[in-house]
């Protein structure tokens, strides 16, 4: 078998963002200014033309909640013309809400159904409580999607790991997923604490992780490569070949570097592992856990 080049690598993306404000304009980008115009199809294109992008799922852009039904429309059309490299979408939820056990039902019928993979809400912004997650009505919904073969994206403070798990253990018949590395960062003043939570996280069969996110913590000055690997081996370790996934969380990747520039990166940190691992963290884990064979 040839070798793997940057070229010949196949990437699956499980953490793609699109905003297009003819369509929706999610309130939190009015604060990122880098961010806060339209990003588009066509421009993740453009950012990754010469790479081996073959399917991408889309993640949620935490819409304001009157839009969360049209933005699930909207994925799931997208993804079922096959006239992209959308193949699937996690969308936006809030799981503490009244109304959200009717809206989850929804997304587990047609039309959406297969498309939609699963839900997140972003636990890390300021109206997020620590604790949110553990909430009795937050646990049952997060059970509910168990039931509805709907995943969970735990998108949390790296300092609230713990509540993850607990998250996590109350809900064993949910698929989950941890974003970020568990929001693992380049020097990161809770090293030692994330990397007892992450391998205490990992013990669960019913999380993977996605290695994703993280390169936007990479400092101007800092040399990526070395600042990122402290927070990627670990991860690796912990979760194992056959529960990672690549992420790229376009564009907000752009913060300190390209999406070209965080494949680079991760390629460079895992270059020395076995090429089945490489291809299973690229695309073969994606590929199996979302369901994305022909």
């Amino acid at each position: 078998m040839a070798r793997l080049t940057l070229e010949t690598l196949p990437i699956i993306d499980t953490h793609q963002h699109l905003w297009d404000f003819t369509k929706f304009q999610p309130p939190w980008l009015k604060t990122e200014p880098k961010l806060n115009h339209s990003m588009t199809l066509k421009d993740y294109a453009k950012a990754t033309a010469g790479l081996n992008v073959v399917k991408t799922v889309y993640m949620e852009v935490d819409v304001a909640p009157k839009q969360q039904v049209a933005e699930a429309k909207y994925v799931a059309g997208l993804s079922a013309s096959r006239k992209t490299v959308m193949a699937a979408g996690v969308v936006s939820c809030r799981p503490a809400l009244p109304g959200f056990a009717a809206y989850a039902k929804m997304l587990a019928k047609s039309p959406y159904h297969p498309y939609i993979k699963g839900l997140r809400q972003v636990l890390q912004v300021p109206d997020a409580p620590r604790g949110l997650c553990l909430q009795p009505t937050y646990v049952k919904n997060i059970q509910l999607l168990g039931e509805l073969g709907l995943s969970f994206d735990i998108c949390i403070r790296p300092t609230e790991l713990s509540d993850a798990a607990k998250l996590v253990d109350k809900c064993p018949k949910t698929r989950f997923i941890l974003d970020h590395c568990g929001n693992g960062m380049a020097a990161n003043p809770n090293q030692a604490q994330w990397e007892r939570d992450i391998k205490e996280l990992a013990k669960r069969p019913n999380i993977v992780c996605k290695v994703s996110g993280i390169v936007k913590t990479v400092k101007p000055g800092m040399n990526a490569v070395e600042a990122l690997t402290p927070v990627i081996v670990p991860t690796l370790d912990a979760f194992g070949p056959d529960r990672v996934m690549f992420g790229g969380d376009w564009p907000v990747c752009n913060i300190a570097t390209t999406f070209r520039g965080w494949v680079e990166t991760l390629r460079e940190i895992v270059k020395d592992r076995p090429e089945d691992e490489q291809r299973k963290l690229f695309h073969d884990n994606a590929e199996a856990f979302y369901g994305l064979k022909k």
